[in-house]
């Protein structure tokens, strides 16, 4: 059995979710009677994190007392400029931690421990700079896509707002769980620029610019495809807690 993975966590959980009709944190919202991020982090223990900064923002008092007793730290992200500003809101906490860092959605209720093991796993054995999860889904939409060239190699994410028709059609779509290697990352942040119609730093923006610097980008595939599904209204938390309900009865 190789060796576990040494590596910090950092679980954005920062977000309103303004679907979901509620001034409740999104990743508050129960599945199964739980919140969602309780769900993620109960996937993440058994890998032993060294770390685990939870970014908060949206009624950051409330995502926290939900986690009391948790060996969790907290980042603050206000306001909430995108995924990449809340990877930098999280970065003085990480400073010391280990060279791998895994990031990860607090709405994404159906990853499972696995997955993100066999993510980890890749991205060691094969010296990457980045190695994030993709999957294969029938409806892509609201997600970004993953674009390869001819030879099948990854040249970048493109957010859905951001895509072509061409690249809108794309089936392949990025979960937004990452495996960086901390000094590609640290650098590649230092670089995001919000020049996208939503003017938000998006953390996929680091992947091409490490790419273009000779950063190796691996992809591991989800499995189950529904383990790419996150939260953002009432009817898409539907679907997941059917798909807990399932999971729990096998």
């Amino acid at each position: 059995m190789s060796a576990r993975p040494r590596f910090a966590a950092v679980v954005l959980a920062a977000g309103l979710g303004k679907r979901m009709n509620s001034d409740l944190p999104k990743v508050l919202h129960p599945a199964l009677g739980r919140p969602l991020l309780l769900h993620v982090l109960e996937q993440l223990d058994p890998l032993g994190p060294q770390l685990t900064v939870v970014v908060v923002g949206h009624r950051a008092p409330l995502v926290r007392e939900a986690l009391a007793g948790r060996q969790v730290l907290f980042a603050e992200q206000v306001p909430q400029l995108g995924t990449g500003h809340a990877v930098q809101m999280a970065w003085p906490t990480l400073e010391s931690g280990p060279d791998t860092l895994l990031v990860l959605a607090g709405d994404m209720p159906l990853i499972r421990t696995a997955t993100l093991r066999r993510l980890l796993e890749r991205h060691r054995r094969e010296g990457n700079a980045v190695t994030f999860l993709s999957g294969v889904l029938q409806d892509a939409s609201g997600y970004g896509r993953v674009i390869r060239d001819g030879r099948g190699d990854f040249v970048k994410i493109v957010e859905e707002r951001d895509a072509t028709p061409e690249e809108r059609a794309v089936s392949e779509v990025n979960s937004g769980i990452y495996s960086f290697s901390r000094e590609p990352l640290r650098e590649a942040l230092g670089f995001l620029r919000a020049d996208n119609r939503q003017q938000e730093y998006y953390l996929t923006d680091t992947l091409s610019f490490i790419r273009d610097r000779g950063g190796r980008i691996g992809v591991e595939r989800a499995s189950d495809s529904r383990e790419l599904l996150g939260v953002n209204d009432p009817g898409q938390l539907a679907v997941v807690e059917e798909a807990l309900r399932a999971w729990s009865a096998s």
